[in-house]
């Protein structure tokens, strides 16, 4: 009489044959360390012309600024990125392609569209995208991913 394998059993020999790269773990550890656990992003370089930042917060001395109005938070968080900008090849505003915004309190896009048209306002707008989230680390209520050029 043949045995039937139950789905746990095929799930623990599948777990057996897989192969992890355990420098890929570490790897993933050193990244959620390095951001004092406040999120794991990893950053990826190479020869193109574009660059990547994801999880710019209001973080001011390694400290989010939970507690502020929103206004003041996009406003930090653009610092930041500005910052990321000239500390990566000299890129400025100008040179942002695409800009999400990850808000925690999506009715606050419109304060956040007072900040973003002031402080683009000498370039031309680049596209953006808001999107409505649960949580972001450090209980910031905005967040940035962005994409940038050199050109």
């Amino acid at each position: 009489m043949e045995q039937q394998t139950t789905e746990t059993e095929r799930a623990d020999e599948h777990r057996d044959t897989m192969d992890i790269d355990p420098e890929l773990s570490n790897e993933s550890r050193r990244q959620r360390d390095g951001t004092g656990n406040i999120g794991a992003f990893g950053k990826r370089t190479g020869s193109s012309d574009l660059r990547f930042f994801e999880g710019i917060l209001p973080v001011i001395d390694g400290d989010v600024l939970s507690d502020h109005s929103i206004e003041e938070q996009f406003s930090t968080a653009l610092d930041n990125l500005e910052s990321a900008l000239a500390d990566n090849r000299s890129l400025t505003f100008g040179d942002v392609m695409k800009l999400e915004i990850q808000l925690t309190d999506p009715s606050a896009a419109e304060a956040v569209d007072h900040v973003y048209a002031s402080r683009f306002d000498d370039v031309e707008l680049p596209p953006r995208t808001v999107v409505g989230v649960c949580s972001l680390p450090g209980g910031a209520d905005v967040q940035l991913d962005v994409i940038a050029a050199e050109e």
